[in-house]
């Protein structure tokens, strides 16, 4: 039987392990991507390495998640970030140049080769036919450093595409379909891998939509094929060279197989307060906006752009409603003013923003406390939005033109469309001008790295402790974000450099008394229910418990990235029962813990108040067990001295 596109990419980089799902796996990594938001304390302990050089091809800075710059913490953090790009040989993308993962997009991406970025919607390089994986700060340090990365083998999903999209359906649709389908949870421990005849109906742009936001279902990734529209946009790049044929084979074996005819799909959107939360446009009763906001890492090309200004062109936006637009990067930007869809969207009414994250991790257009705010975003979580009772809807870019016109969530039946604006071909070396290039190893040694106040090294774990006698601290649901741990906004993430700060704001939103609570109890357990950690890859999410003394996690479930996270700091995510009923202020003793995971035990006891008893389960991989009983993944690479992994690309 024939091998699928995910096997094929993964068994080329494959350093250790087998390709079975729920195995250990080390994977050499060809390129890193790091944004300046989860950057800080990548870099931070990628220095605790004590490593000279990144030990990849390619390591790539990029600036585009919190450049308000309210106060010089801000700019604290792009000084270090540029000087340590500077001094260990990575490529640095200042502010303004545009968002990660279009850039990276655009500009480095490559069919055949293996991506690890400290973001978890770096799965956006999966259009380009990569195997592209968001993770923790740590791991992608030590991926940096040349010891490859280490994860658990992924199932991998097929996805039979078929037909081609109506005129009002978009990309935006198919992965808003696929989430409908599968929630915020079904599709954890999986990768989606795209085939079928509908795949070449689909554009490169069409393709990231999907790759970027497949994340939201809770899997590892998804992965494209690279055919004739790869080579057409590495060309468009001046990238031809890059070109590779990747596809899997005939008659692949999956470990599932799902169908999707595009020709049935209908718009959609995602209702407050999730992703998963999915209805047709059509089914949604009328519902009036003040806001709608076109692009962010998903739905910015210059495709998603030209379809909106198609739209708007020589209409007005609806009195009451505030729409802006972000485009992804400066050679979007560009290529859209030359095209005259700037001028579209201008006279329309947008506003224009400049081409980084904002608005959608809550910085800049908080919308209004309770009223609804129609975005082409990829997360909807609670807060996120920088309006901690906001209510904010998903859609793809033409159903958010339409209702910008309307006032009110409609699709773009109800609107005549115009032909979209052809692009105008931008110059791609004049924005690799301002990208850094990579300096002699000679005269980076000599580099001064900038560290202002604001730049604080993270909590380091102690030794796992043989027993824990600590009390329940919170109790939260289902589908906590991390953005509850470490909430978004330009207030809360000029502090993220700053982890003892950054702990001020642990689950505010939910209990603005946790932070003083842990301090004063020190330490103690966090009990959560189910999908705990879905959304950002941000281990700050892990930091902070660590600095409040936490060492042990409980909850129904997690989400991937959160669950590495909380392993990698040294604190145990324990999986709870689901008749389990906890409460603020138990006390939980749990005796052997440290033996039970050095000895493979699925399970152990935990006391409650002394006498109920309460069993936890013991979920790891012999490798998660081995870091855990290391102290953490810092503790385990530099006890270990583990051995680089020999690469044969040469540096980009």
């Amino acid at each position: 039987m024939g091998e699928n596109l995910t096997r094929k990419l993964l068994g080329a980089s494959l350093a250790m392990g087998e390709l079975t799902p729920g195995s250990d796996i080390t994977v050499r990594v060809d390129q890193v991507l790091i944004e300046d938001a989860t950057g800080t304390m990548a870099a931070m302990q990628f220095e605790m390495l004590g490593v000279n050089s990144v030990a990849v091809p390619l390591a790539v800075m990029y600036v585009d998640h919190n450049v308000l710059q309210i106060d010089d913490k801000n700019m604290q953090d792009h000084h270090y970030l540029r000087t340590f790009s500077a001094r260990y040989g990575l490529r640095y993308s200042p502010a303004g140049h545009g968002i990660s993962h279009y850039i990276h997009l655009e500009h480095f991406a490559r069919p055949g080769g293996v991506l690890v970025g400290a973001d978890s919607h770096t799965s956006t390089a999966g259009a380009l036919g990569m195997f592209a994986l968001g993770a923790g700060g740590l791991e992608v340090a030590v991926a940096m450093a040349g010891y490859g990365f280490d994860f658990v083998c992924p199932a991998v999903i097929g996805v039979e595409l078929t037909g081609t999209l109506g005129p009002v359906a978009e990309a935006k649709d198919i992965v808003l379909e696929l989430l409908r389908r599968h929630g915020v949870r079904g599709g954890r421990g999986k990768v989606f891998e795209f085939f079928g005849d509908g795949v070449s109906s689909l554009s490169i742009s069409a393709r990231a939509t999907i790759c970027n936001m497949i994340v939201e279902t809770g899997a590892a990734t998804a992965v494209f094929p690279s055919d004739e529209h790869t080579l057409t946009w590495l060309r468009e790049q001046n990238r031809e060279a890059d070109y590779r044929p990747l596809s899997a084979d005939n008659g692949a074996a999956y470990d599932g197989v799902e169908h999707l005819d595009l020709s049935t799909l209908v718009p959609l959107v995602a209702k407050p307060h999730s992703p998963g939360n999915v209805v047709p446009v059509a089914e949604l009763p009328r519902t009036e906006v003040v806001q709608v906001c076109v692009g962010s890492s998903v739905n910015s090309s210059y495709e998603d752009l030209a379809t909106v200004a198609a739209i708007l062109k020589g209409r007005s936006v609806h009195p009451a409603v505030q729409l802006t637009v972000t485009p992804g990067s400066r050679q979007i930007l560009q290529t859209i003013i030359a095209s005259g869809v700037y001028e579209d969207l201008m006279h329309a009414g947008a506003r224009m923003l400049e081409p980084v994250c904002g608005p959608c991790v809550g910085i800049g257009q908080a919308p209004t406390a309770g009223a609804p705010s129609l975005r082409t975003f990829n997360r909807n979580f609670p807060g996120r939005s920088g309006t901690a009772e906001d209510s904010v809807y998903l859609c793809s870019p033409s159903t958010a033109a339409a209702s910008a016109l309307e006032g009110a969530i409609v699709d773009a039946s109800r609107i005549d469309v115009g032909d979209l604006r052809p692009a105008v071909a931008a110059n791609p070396g004049i924005h690799d001008l301002h990208i850094t290039g990579v300096l002699p190893a000679e005269e980076r040694r000599s580099i001064e790295i900038e560290r202002g106040s604001n730049l604080v090294p993270p909590p380091l774990p102690g030794p796992l402790p043989a027993d824990v006698s600590a009390s329940v601290l919170i109790v939260v649901g289902d589908d906590i974000s991390t953005g509850d741990m470490a909430p978004d906004g330009a207030i809360a993430m000029s502090v993220w450099s700053n982890i003892a700060v950054c702990a001020r704001f642990m689950f505010r939103r939910l209990d603005p008394d946790f932070h003083d609570r842990a301090l004063e109890w020190g330490g103690g357990v966090i009990v959560g229910g189910e999908n705990y950690g879905q959304g950002s890859s941000r281990e700050h999410a892990a930091l902070i418990p660590l600095f409040l003394g936490i060492r042990v996690v409980a909850a129904r479930s997690y989400a991937r990235i959160h669950r590495r996270n909380l392993i990698a700091a040294g604190i145990v995510p324990l999986v709870l029962p689901t008749h389990a009923e906890c409460s603020m202020g138990q006390g939980w003793t749990i005796e052997g813990l440290a033996a039970a995971l050095a000895d493979g035990a699925t399970s152990v006891t935990a006391r409650v108040d002394g006498d109920a008893v309460l069993t936890l389960g013991l979920d790891f991989s012999p490798g998660e067990r081995a870091i855990l009983s290391a102290g953490g993944l810092l503790a385990q690479v530099r006890a270990e001295g583990r051995v680089l992994l020999e690469h044969d690309g040469k540096p980009e």
